[in-house]
């Protein structure tokens, strides 16, 4: 029963996420991992992720940045495919940890330069495949590319709806493609894909309430919304990652 409400409520945050509340979805990986490893609750929930794509993919379907797209889709494959050939080398907590603190930093500078009241910055393609690359990676990890993307988009200063439209199709691109390799690595397979048959209404009813609070909400608190959630994923990240770290290193 635990597995289960864990579960429905992990396929809600990562349906609200492509009805464009994004960042929610970053904590559902973490409520399936206290239930079991973090690695296969990545794997579980993959093809939950790529379900609700296709339904966020139809509703965005008329409101993106094609810019964005052309730049981070190619970028995010490299990182594909550093997380993939590095998956037995890789350290999963490490990872967290430099995704809170991409988390933080992006909170840090989002406050700088209100202050400062800095211009928007153009999606340029340097920036675009240094932290496509970092998304792409970390989200084969452990779904959590949000920080790195938003490091990069955020500051442009999308409208809210082309901002959602924009991460919905990139990641549902990213997505797919992690999808072959998940099953090479065993995270996705016969057994877990039953499991997911009964979370999928769970994930599209979540997508289709994420669509309609993204529309309701104030763009203003739209966004400060997004960095809210921003600092909580870094803090459970933090929670997550730095006691086993610590351990590791200090014994």
């Amino acid at each position: 029963m635990t597995f289960w409400l864990l579960a429905l409520l992990a396929a809600f945050f990562v349906g609200a996420s492509k009805g464009g509340l994004q960042l929610v979805g970053l904590l559902a990986v973490p409520l399936l991992a206290l239930h079991m490893p973090a690695g296969q609750a990545a794997g579980l929930i993959l093809p939950i992720y790529i379900l609700s794509d296709w339904y966020g993919l139809w509703l965005y379907r008329h409101e993106y940045s094609a810019r964005n797209i052309a730049i981070l889709v190619p970028a995010g494959l490299i990182g594909v495919i550093i997380g993939f050939l590095t998956a037995h080398l890789t350290d999963e907590n490490m990872v967290k940890l430099l995704v809170a603190l991409i988390g933080v930093a992006y909170c840090l500078d989002a406050i700088f330069k209100a202050w400062r009241q800095i211009p928007a910055k153009p999606a340029d393609v340097p920036r675009g495949l240094f932290w496509g690359t970092i998304a792409g990676f970390t989200s084969f990890v452990s779904h959590a590319g949000g920080p790195p993307y938003n490091m990069f988009v955020l500051p442009q200063r999308l409208s809210k709806m082309t901002y959602a439209g924009t991460t919905t199709i990139i990641f549902a691109i990213i997505n797919l493609l992690k999808l072959p390799p998940y099953w090479v690595l065993d995270q996705v397979n016969v057994s877990s894909l039953w499991i997911c048959v009964y979370l999928a209404p769970m994930s599209l009813f979540g997508a289709w309430a994420g669509y309609k609070l993204t529309g309701i909400l104030p763009e203003k608190i739209f966004f400060r919304t997004v960095e809210l959630a921003l600092i909580v994923v870094a803090i459970l990240l933090f929670k997550e990652a730095v006691p086993p770290l610590w351990h590791q290193w200090i014994g």
